[in-house]
């Protein structure tokens, strides 16, 4: 009787699986290892221990029915299809469900007032807001608009931006509360201050746009690694000095990556977040 590679006869499967799903999972392994950078068979065979004849079929598979071409020159990619199912992903789960699990969990363990918010033109459009259990009340609605230059999320979402950019934006917007417009800063500051949380990965609001409210917030990149929405952590002044703003970034940035994680996107480091940030468990579903 012919054999297998593990001496099993034809059909069967290892340690009571169903028929068909080795082949299945041998087939998905051949896809991750594609994306993880394995460019030729040689590669792939080193990544999922499968023999190069085994290998060469699932990709020969693969490949015609587009879930991975070969590029003359270069190699082994993810395919059209695969790229066709991630935009119909995304558009069959609204992210403020995808991100939901996470912003429960970040208001969880830091009992403040949470949101998530997209970019709008030149104003954050607020998609969800978890109210935090210290009794107090911020101007911020779902589906509300704030001036991107003078909300944390805001400048989050701003953080791959240039300098023109930044500029334009901090002279479109205006603090929501008069009050606070005595907090405005001057260009140079504000400049000096977006380069550096570009450089980290995150944002602060100093009272920016409302008095006595301060906020720590975090991209969210998409699998193109662009900035499709932010997320922040929103206190007052008592509950949220500069010692416990520094402290809460690696939550903040961790929601936000677990988010994008679930947008598709990967690290490298380099992708707008710090080495060493911290992460949340992921919540249940």
């Amino acid at each position: 009787m012919e054999s297998t590679e593990q001496g099993l006869p034809p059909g069967a499967a290892p340690d009571g699986q169903t028929p068909g799903t080795q082949t299945l999972m041998r087939g998905l392994a051949v896809v991750h290892a594609v994306a993880e950078g394995a460019r030729d068979l040689r590669a792939i065979c080193a990544r999922i221990q499968v023999a190069r004849s085994t290998t060469h079929r699932l990709a020969s598979c693969l490949v015609q029915e587009r879930y991975l071409r070969i590029l003359p020159g270069y190699g082994y990619t993810l395919g059209p299809r695969l790229i066709e199912l991630g935009f119909q992903a995304r558009e069959e789960i609204p992210l403020a469900t995808l991100a939901r699990p996470y912003l429960d969990e970040l208001a969880r363990i830091s009992g403040d007032t949470i949101h998530l918010a997209v970019r709008d033109g030149a104003e954050a459009l607020y998609l969800e807001k978890i109210p935090g259990k210290k009794g107090l009340e911020m101007r911020s609605r779902v589906g509300h608009r704030m001036p991107l230059a003078v909300t944390g999320v805001g400048k989050a979402l701003l953080l791959d931006g240039d300098e023109a950019e930044w500029l334009a934006m901090l002279r479109a917007g205006s603090p929501v509360s008069p009050k606070a417009a005595g907090n405005s800063q001057p260009e140079e500051r504000f400049l000096a201050r977006m380069h550096d949380y570009a450089r980290s990965g995150y944002a602060f609001d100093l009272e920016d746009n409302e008095p006595s409210i301060r906020c720590v917030a975090a991209p969210v990149r998409d699998a193109a690694r662009a900035i499709v929405a932010a997320v922040s952590v929103s206190s007052t002044i008592p509950y949220m000095p500069m010692e416990r703003m520094r402290e809460m970034i690696p939550a903040v940035q961790s929601a936000a990556q677990r988010i994008s994680s679930e947008l598709g996107w990967r690290p490298p480091e380099a992708a707008g977040y710090p080495a060493g940030s911290a992460r949340l468990e992921k919540p249940q579903r």
